[in-house]
Order: structure tokens, then sequence, then C-alpha cells
């Protein structure tokens, strides 16, 4: 498929079609407090750190948000065990506070479902770590959500995420485009996403009954759902895997 990667920044015109993308998320991580208050602010705010794809018919077809922040501010840059949800809301703290960013954070890759296969995703990540560098960053990290670990949602995303293949490099196919474009993995984020919310709620987002107490298998997520009926209740915390982009 011919695509141009194009920045936000630079085409204001087509946050709608941004936006408007289809693409294959499942229905709950829709509702992370934190990513449900702070996702659709990166295309206003951090329009710089937006890059899409469009094919030869003008159609947007893959994006890349990613966002600056301060992780050597207050320490030695030790990635949060919060990942996704905690580098939200240090960019936008940082930025209310007029805190100068010393990283960039991918946040999502995102293909249209009828372009997925076709290397887009690769490609959005090259074009991530170029843009920081063309900016003066040096790095690059990534609270990468492993694409095919949803298929063993019980086995320990530590031990998971350290699996390789005979050729060394790691078992899960999104991990190991992420480290052949340079990166290395750190180390996990056990608690990166979570979202809780009422059993009626799990119902309508998954289909399921959510009606015994104990761990739920659910398409698409990475670890089980904890559910609790008496409590009308079901949380759901999504590990992530860190990786770093030295640029």
């Amino acid at each position: 498929m011919e695509t141009e990667v194009l920045s936000l920044a630079d085409r204001p015109d087509l946050l709608g079609p941004v936006r408007e993308m289809p693409d294959s998320w499942p229905e709950f991580v829709r509702h992370d407090p934190v990513g449900d208050a702070h996702y659709d602010r990166i295309p206003v705010e951090f329009p710089e750190y937006v890059l899409f794809a469009r094919d030869g018919h003008g159609q947007v077809v893959a994006h890349a948000y990613s966002v600056p922040f301060a992780l050597h501010a207050d320490g030695p840059g030790t990635l949060p065990a919060r990942g996704w949800d905690e580098v939200l809301v240090r960019a936008f703290a940082g930025r209310r506070a007029g805190v100068r960013p010393d990283t960039v954070s991918a946040i999502s890759i995102v293909v249209a479902p009828h372009a997925q296969g076709l290397g887009l995703s690769g490609r959005m990540l090259s074009a991530m770590r170029e843009g920081a560098r063309a900016k003066g960053f040096t790095e690059v990290v990534a609270p990468v959500r492993p694409s095919a670990k949803h298929r063993e949602p019980r086995t320990p995303i530590e031990e998971y995420a350290h699996r390789v293949r005979e050729d060394g490099l790691p078992y899960d196919p999104w991990l190991r485009v992420h480290v052949r474009a340079g990166a290395s993995i750190d180390r996990v984020a056990p608690a990166s996403m979570t979202v809780a919310g009422s059993l009626a709620q799990w119902r309508g987002w998954t289909g399921l009954p959510f009606d015994t107490r104990g761990d739920v298998e659910v398409p698409g997520a990475l670890v089980p759902v904890r559910c609790e009926p008496e409590r009308d209740h079901a949380v759901y915390v999504e590990p992530n895997v860190w990786m770093r982009h030295p640029l």
C-alpha cells in the first residue's frame, strides 16, 4: 500500500479524519478513566506529536500518538509502574506547570482494520522515532501492549515479556517490531491501565454474564478481569511492557 506519513501539526484540517479512523480496540479499554480524560486531548494540545498515514486515495489508514514528558526531572528516570496512565498524567501536568520535557513516550499506534498486516505499524513507529529525534530528544519510551498476550491471559506478564524465539527475538509480534526498530525491554508496568465498572457495564462492554465471583477471561484482555458480584463490581488491571528506544 502506497502511503504518506504526515504530522497533524502540518495538517490540522485532518483532525477529524484522524479521530474518526476505525480501529480494533476492545470496547472495555475505552473506559479507562485516565485515558478517557486525556487521550482525545493529545491531537489538540500536542499535534506535533501526532502522526498519521494516508493511502493513495487520501484516506487515513494509521496514526501514531505520543507525548513529551519529564522522565528525569525527579530522579534517575525510572519508568513508572503505572505505565500508560502515569505518562498521560505526567505529560499534561507538566505542560500545565511549564516543566521542560526530556523524553517522548509512545501512547498508541493504531492501524485501520482493513490496512493491518501491511507493515504500517512498524512504519509509524519508525516515523515516531524520527520525529522525536528531529525535536532534539535522545530517547523514546513505550508502554507496549503485547499484541498476542490476550491469547494467554493467565500467563504471568514477566514470563511472557521475556519469552524469545529461536532467533533470540521476542515471541510477541509487537514486542518484536520494537526490538527490530532498536528498542530493548526495560521492565514490566504491572498496572499500566485500570478499568473498573459495575457488572452491568462489563456485561455491556463484553457481552459476558459477569455473574460469578473470580477471574473472568475476556476477549482482548491481557489478564483476567476480577469479578465480585456481591459488590456489583469488576476491575481490570492491564500490564504493559516498557520498551526503551535510544535515538
